[in-house]
């Protein structure tokens, strides 16, 4: 019934209203931790979002994959509990958690009815701090990860991804799957999991998210007792990377009818006063939409692919420019030039009027729409906070686009788009391309 019951409570999202302004109310522990809440009391349940800056890049040298190990393992046994009572007691509680690590961070996502509130919270700070790491759960993981691994060298978007991060990255942490190699797997020990797990979740890098019906009283003696037991400090962020580039095409051979590419080279910051401006221009250029030149262009104009995009990754230590296109090994170069050329036009004129009006349009009505529930706010709120957002920024987001005009966008095409360092790397069998 309780089970029943959350389902019920899920469903009640659907029918909050959409905002796109909403009261965050700042909160700091006696312990000294600091969140943002939206308080919403019309549904009793809470959803709580976790974020650890540093993520897998914290790897230690020759420990590759082991930070994304250890966090696919805080839910195969806590505290008292092997795996499956871990399970079967959230089960009961009609609890959700999940674990999740990239790049930069170590995701922690939470979600419970106010009724089990205390109870639930007990697991997850189980699940924090108290992790088993049993023998048996580290080898059925483990088998797991080399399952993904050995699919990931068969599947060309993964090895076109992997192929470009080296080339880019080389031996940062960046440069390297997460998941590690398969011989680096095997070499991890449960001693390098409890090292991970101390480098990782530490106060010093947490932030926190949290909506719906929870005082900010509440949540404030929520995360020390959540988070008090972890180290103060973890472990030093790798340093940063300047990414450099060139012009031109790496080819990596692989038997399929079908190549995938991803081009891109130096990004921009996030903090960067001309971010928002950029971030107009790449919905112009390759925001994925129909509208979008390069679609317009590769697809709908020439029919070379069935959808191109390009997007910003601006990274806690570097900065991306990025897109991706499939096409026919046939077609391929064909759809390489096109965008070369896209990419030049966009640089040296910019975009016009009813580009920008249009994309303005679409990403100040498509905002509100991301408010669609208590998850998706907490998910908003901790990500304001790693990106160094004011706490107003929902509030005035819409007024900065809303203030770009084609003046900034040409100015900022000319700075951020380089048709002279825009590589390509190619896995498939391209006719007419080579390395």
């Amino acid at each position: 019934m309780k089970f029943l019951g959350a389902l019920a409570a899920f469903m009640m999202l659907a029918a909050v209203p959409l905002r796109a302004e909403i009261d965050i109310t700042e909160v700091t522990s006696p312990g000294g931790i600091d969140a943002w809440l939206v308080e919403e009391e019309s549904i009793p349940f809470v959803a709580l979002e976790l974020r650890f800056k540093g993520g897998a890049s914290l790897d230690a040298p020759g420990k590759r994959g082991a930070t994304n190990l250890m966090v696919g393992l805080l839910e195969e046994g806590a505290g008292d509990l092997e795996s499956r009572e871990f399970a079967e007691r959230a089960e009961a509680l009609a609890a959700s958690f999940e674990f999740d690590v990239g790049d930069d961070a170590v995701s922690i996502s939470a979600r419970f009815l106010t009724e089990n509130q205390d109870e639930a919270l007990a697991l997850l700070r189980d699940a924090i701090t108290q992790p088993r790491f049993d023998q048996t759960a580290i080898d059925r993981v483990k088998a797991q990860i080399v399952s993904s691994i050995r699919s990931d060298a068969q599947d060309p978007d993964s090895i076109v991804g992997e192929q470009f991060d080296q080339m880019v990255f080389g031996d940062h942490p960046y440069g390297s799957s997460i998941e590690g190699t398969e011989e680096s797997l095997a070499a991890l020990t449960r001693e390098d999991l409890l090292a991970a797990h101390q480098g990782a979740l530490a106060r010093d890098r947490v932030h926190v998210g949290a909506a719906g019906d929870i005082s900010a009283e509440e949540l404030a003696e929520v995360l020390d007792k959540l988070l008090a037991d972890l180290p103060e400090t973890g472990a030093p962020q790798p340093a940063d990377v300047d990414v450099e580039t060139e012009a031109g095409v790496t080819v990596v051979p692989f038997d399929v009818p079908q190549s995938v590419a991803i081009f891109g080279h130096e990004g921009i910051a996030r903090d960067d006063p001309d971010f928002f401006a950029a971030y107009v221009l790449n919905e112009i250029l390759g925001g994925g939409g129909f509208e979008a030149r390069l679609m317009e262009e590769v697809r709908e104009k020439r029919g070379l692919t069935y959808g191109v995009y390009s997007y910003l990754v601006p990274k806690d230590h570097a900065e991306l420019y990025l897109g991706r296109v499939s096409s026919a090994n046939d077609r391929i170069a064909e759809a390489i030039d096109v965008i070369r050329d896209e990419w030049a036009k966009m640089a040296e004129n910019g975009v016009t009027q009813e580009e920008l009006d249009s994309a303005k349009t679409y990403l100040t009505g498509a905002y509100p729409l991301r408010f669609d529930g208590n998850g998706p706010i907490a998910n908003i709120l901790v990500g304001m906070q790693m990106d160094d957002l004011p706490v107003d920024y929902v509030n005035t987001r819409n007024d900065k686009i809303e203030a770009i005009t084609l003046e900034d966008i040409k100015r900022v095409a000319a700075r951020i788009l380089k048709p002279e360092a825009l590589r390509f790397v190619v896995v498939g069998q391209p006719e007419g391309l080579e390395s």
